[in-house]
């Protein structure tokens, strides 16, 4: 964040390695696995970079970070971005309502305000990801993530709307913030587990293995992660209606001819989620 008086902010660092299609699914600030000497690179060059085109505003400074730590600069997206919502977790502000005031003129602080804990954004997106991410239509029938402390949905749908084949399949975004990261990441996993999403497939159920996966957990993210995981995490779950403990009867015999046996499954609470749409 630049103000029109000096001032340059480095609001921290975010992790978005987690993608499908170079599009990102999870974000998380601060980025985890960064020693002190690479975030200090890192603050240096993106402020420097704003100061080089006497930039003002909300701007993002995107890198890759090579296997043996080297930082590589890859683009300055000169807006705020749809994970903006864990910057502002993480530092306490409004970065929508910041950039408008900056934009009138107002002069920002010395230094930003100090970060507090971890937060972590997933995307709910329509689409199946084990359909090669096919993007899904039709009618919202719920979408309901119940509130909780340190938890946020920022919501581009309501039940009702109809589910389109003309802009972003993000249905909605919805992120943790707790005093540790293995706590947000924890509380992100429960609360999309727990949400009603019926309607279009959705990508909820491979959000909520990511946040559970032990590569994830252990903070060993890269852009492959999906490349390498996908089977295992769209792999399909156990029918409950197919099992048996061991004390139960056996499945009576098939009925003779001329008689008529109906089986009801038990109704399933879940539902199913998507990619981008709210900014």
């Amino acid at each position: 964040m630049a103000d029109a008086h000096g001032t340059v902010w480095a609001l921290g660092t975010r992790d978005c390695s987690l993608q499908r299609r170079h599009q990102k699914v999870v974000e998380e600030a601060p980025a985890p696995g960064l020693d002190d000497a690479l975030r200090t690179t890192l603050y240096d060059a993106a402020v420097a970079a704003a100061r080089a085109v006497d930039y003002r505003g909300a701007g993002t400074v995107e890198f890759l970070v090579s296997a043996e730590g080297r930082p590589y600069f890859l683009e300055m997206n000169t807006r705020l971005q749809v994970e903006h919502p864990v910057t502002e977790a993480v530092f306490g502000i409004d970065l929508v309502a910041l950039q408008l005031r900056v934009a009138e003129g107002e002069a920002l602080p010395p230094g930003p305000p100090l970060p507090s804990g971890h937060a972590v954004e997933a995307r709910l997106y329509a689409e199946d990801p084990s359909r090669d991410w096919q993007p899904q239509t039709g009618p919202l029938h719920a979408l309901d993530v119940s509130p909780a402390p340190g938890l946020r949905l920022d919501s581009g749908y309501a039940a009702g709307d109809l589910v389109g084949v003309h802009y972003d399949p993000m249905l909605a975004k919805v992120i943790a913030h707790a005093p540790t990261r293995a706590e947000a990441v924890r509380k992100l996993a429960h609360a999309l587990e727990r949400a009603r999403v019926h309607g279009p497939v959705t990508n909820r159920e491979l959000l909520v293995r990511s946040l559970r996966h032990p590569d994830f957990a252990a903070g060993r993210l890269d852009t492959g992660f999906y490349d390498r995981h996908l089977g295992e995490l769209t792999k399909a779950s156990p029918d409950p209606s197919q099992r048996r403990s061991p004390r139960s009867p056996p499945p009576s015999p098939t009925p003779p001819p001329g008689r008529r046996r109906e089986h009801r499954p038990p109704a399933s609470a879940a539902g199913a989620t998507c990619p981008p749409g709210p900014r």
